[in-house]
């Protein structure tokens, strides 16, 4: 979303400027979980998005569970963070922090 790269922009000034990598983990109830890092280049098979000015990469390993997905960055008064809108899963954890995505 335009206000997840404005957010992504804003990390790329920073002193020491990296790409965001994202991937998922086995975690939680429903089984996946997004795994957000910092790294200074792609990994050999990892695959690279640029739009609306921005770049991040994405693990070749999480590209099925996530492809379709929309990022964004939502702040409210107890928090900040990238929040996903994942076509792919089929079944979440109550908390919110866990997904299942269909085979």
């Amino acid at each position: 979303t335009p206000t997840a790269a404005e957010r992504l922009r804003a990390l790329m000034k920073s002193p020491t400027p990296q790409l965001l990598r994202i991937g998922v983990r086995n975690k939680g109830c429903a089984g996946l979980s997004y795994h957000l890092e910092y790294v200074d280049k792609p990994a050999k098979f990892d695959e690279v998005v640029d739009q609306d000015g921005v770049r991040v990469v994405i693990d070749s390993k999480a590209l099925f569970s996530i492809i379709g997905s929309e990022m964004d960055w939502k702040e409210d008064a107890l928090s900040s963070k990238f929040v996903f809108n994942n076509p792919n899963i089929t079944d979440a954890c109550g908390c919110g922090e866990s997904f299942t995505v269909g085979s």
